[in-house]
């Protein structure tokens, strides 16, 4: 994931596997990786709104996010916003 993710030259990026606070919840995998919460901050989220900025991580997360990912919280910003920006 995070090799993908550099594709959006990425200033920060905090990638945290939270499978299994989702244990014996709908789409967990005892191999974990399935449950994720990303921040991430990139100057090519700038004049974007929250919408487009989350395509963008899901287009650079492709395929991933079918096969193995089954929950993804995003929160993308630019480098200068505050987390009530993104």
């Amino acid at each position: 994931m995070l090799r993908r993710l550099a594709a959006l030259s990425p200033s920060r990026l905090e990638l945290v596997d939270d499978s299994e606070e989702h244990r014996g919840h709908g789409g967990y995998n005892p191999s974990g990786e399935s449950h994720f919460t990303l921040r991430i901050e990139s100057p090519v989220f700038a004049g974007k709104s929250r919408l487009e900025r989350q395509r963008m991580v899901h287009k650079a997360l492709g395929d991933l996010l079918d096969e193995r990912v089954h929950a993804l919280s995003i929160t993308a910003r630019v480098p200068t916003e505050d987390d009530e920006g993104s």
